[in-house]
C-alpha cells in the first residue's frame, strides 16, 4: 500500500525577492511543508491545512503546479508526497512546536543549501523555474 502526503514549497517576496519557507522535523531534516491526507481530503485540502498547521500561515496554491515524489521509506513503504506551490502575504510564519522544530525564510541558494534530500533540491529547481519562467 502505497502512502500519500501532500505539501507545498511555501514562498513569499521579501524586498521584491523571492524566499521559501523551510520546516526541519524532530529527525533533524529540513524540507518543505507536507503531511497525510486525512479522509475524505483533496491533496490541496491536505496541503493547505498542513501549511497551516505546520507554519501557521494561509497560502494560496497554484495547482498547475504539482509535483508528485515517489520514494521508499526506510521502513520499506512507497510513499507519494505530492508538493504544489503555495504564495502568502503580510503573514508572519510561526513554528508550530508539536508540528516543526524550526522554520526558516531563506532565498533560493541558501534554500537549495540547507535542503536536507536531493529529491527536495531537484522540486525546489523545478519550482523556481517556474516561477523565474525558466
Amino acid at each position: 500500500m502505497t502512502e500519500i502526503s501532500a505539501g507545498a514549497i511555501v514562498y513569499t517576496l521579501i524586498d521584491e525577492q523571492i524566499n521559501y519557507l523551510l520546516t526541519l522535523d524532530f529527525h533533524g531534516n529540513w524540507g518543505f511543508p507536507k503531511g497525510h491526507l486525512e479522509a475524505g481530503e483533496s491533496e490541496e485540502e491536505a496541503a493547505l491545512r498542513e501549511i497551516e498547521e505546520e507554519a501557521g500561515v494561509k497560502v494560496e496554491l497554484d495547482k498547475d503546479f504539482r509535483h508528485p515524489l515517489e520514494y521508499v521509506m526506510p521502513n520499506g513503504r512507497n510513499k507519494v508526497s505530492v508538493y504544489f506551490l503555495g504564495f502568502y502575504e503580510d503573514q508572519k510564519p510561526v513554528p508550530q512546536p508539536e508540528e516543526v522544530a524550526e522554520i526558516r525564510l531563506l532565498p533560493y541558494e541558501e534554500a537549495f543549501q540547507l535542503l536536507t534530500f536531493d529529491n527536495m533540491k531537484e522540486v525546489l529547481v523545478e519550482a523556481h523555474g517556474y516561477l523565474n519562467h525558466e
